[in-house]
């Protein structure tokens, strides 16, 4: 299935990242090839491209985009958790750029069957990866209904989340939940009237819950960026775009940590800290879209991008 949907931040990622001929470049969240198709013609001549990401049908998707760059990129079907094994096996020990765009892609998300969207009826899946066993409707119709409220409290931040992880088991009790637009009425029961009245669509937060657990998203966040230290070149770029505060937060504080700030719970009498900077800021500020293309791409509206460098020689932190 081709995607269509434009990249977000496009100009302003090959703004920061600057993409240079000659360079090795990482786009760790391929997907339909977009950022990748802007990234690879300032690479050239000499520079080469990896692509990664867990589906199988992005992958296709991007090769199909990205085929004219010819042997100047590669696409691997992989999780980006798994980036320092992906450029050891291929000989390569550091690289000039990593881009991460996180979340669901365009091509999940325009594919009903993949169950990612609660506009439309499909089956409950969200698996990034098809080779995965654990789905949205194993999580939904076996789970207990302290661990759903759970999830969905801590990865969706639904203040409802006890109310809807009760009305799912009691609807589970009648008969299998199966699909999306089954869960969507049973997330709008849930929530009472008044609440959603306003805001977003009452079923996005729990969606959002379902996919992060189901596909370990903001672990396998947390290990990427705990191996920049290793798999960025000195003067290597890095910019991640997250969509929600969750992903956002581990970008942040990472960041932070590896800028050599302390990153230590208030309270303590003494900084733990390792405080070695082995980062530097681009962006002062998460940057964000601009009004031109939230109103082109709605969903661009949450996006935030924060791109820092690897510094040219290690210091102590402040």
């Amino acid at each position: 299935m081709p995607c269509t949907h434009r990249p977000v931040l496009l100009a302003e990622v090959v703004q920061f990242l600057d993409p240079r001929p000659g360079e090795i470049f990482v786009d760790a969240t391929v997907g339909g090839g977009g950022h990748s198709a802007a990234l690879l013609p300032r690479l050239l001549p000499g520079g080469y491209l990896i692509g990664l990401d867990r589906d199988a049908g992005a992958i296709e998707a991007a090769a199909e985009r990205l085929a004219p760059f010819g042997k100047a990129v590669e696409l691997v079907r992989a999780n980006f958790k798994d980036l320092e094994r992906v450029l050891e096996s291929r000989g390569i020990e550091a690289v000039d750029g990593l881009l991460f765009d996180l979340g669901v892609s365009s091509y999940q998300l325009d594919n009903p069957a993949r169950g990612f969207s609660y506009q439309v009826d499909a089956p409950l899946d969200m698996r990034m990866g098809q080779e995965q066993e654990l789905t949205a409707a194993a999580i939904v119709n076996t789970w207990p209904e302290d661990e759903l409220a759970r999830i969905i409290w801590e990865y969706g931040e639904e203040r409802w989340a006890r109310r809807i992880a009760a009305f799912i088991v009691a609807a589970r009790q009648k008969a299998p939940v199966t699909s999306t637009g089954q869960l969507v009425e049973i997330i709008k029961a849930a929530i009472p009237a008044g609440a959603r009245r306003s805001g977003h669509h009452p079923a996005k937060r729990t969606f959002q819950a379902l996919r992060i657990a189901i596909n370990g998203e903001l672990d396998a966040l947390q290990a990427a960026l705990d191996s920049l230290e290793q798999v960025l070149k000195p003067g290597g770029r890095v910019g991640v775009i997250s969509f929600h505060s969750l992903e956002d937060r581990i970008v942040k504080r990472t960041f932070r940590r590896l800028m050599g700030h302390c990153t230590c719970p208030p309270g303590l009498p003494v900084c733990l800290c390792d405080r070695k900077a082995v980062l530097e800021p681009v962006t002062r500020k998460p940057v964000t879209p601009a009004p031109a293309e939230v109103a082109a791409n709605p969903r661009s509206r949450s996006a935030k991008l924060r791109v820092a460098r690897r510094v040219l020689k290690e210091k102590d932190g402040e």
